[in-house]
């Protein structure tokens, strides 16, 4: 097997604008690290490089969760008079 392309999808938060990896991608990619993981048949040296891959990539989806959270954060108008 292969080891995982670091490089291509390093993470960079910011998503999309900031030209790093979109949430869907990096989880779509861990949910792969974690089958080929789950599956077995790798060698040691593949598996703890598709380990820290895994590491990396809930990393990246952390990041860009919290990103759209302070996105949303300062969308929402603020309490004034009448507002609970």
């Amino acid at each position: 097997m292969t080891e995982p392309n670091t490089e291509q999808t390093a993470a960079r938060p910011g998503g999309p604008a900031g030209g790093g990896p979109t949430f869907e991608d990096s989880r779509a990619e861990l949910e792969d690290v974690v089958r080929r993981l789950e599956a077995g048949g790798v060698t040691l040296e593949e598996s703890l490089a598709l380990w820290e891959r895994g590491e990396e990539l809930a990393r990246t989806c952390q990041a860009l969760l919290e990103g759209a959270r302070a996105r949303i954060a300062a969308a929402e108008p603020a309490p004034g008079p009448g507002r609970s």
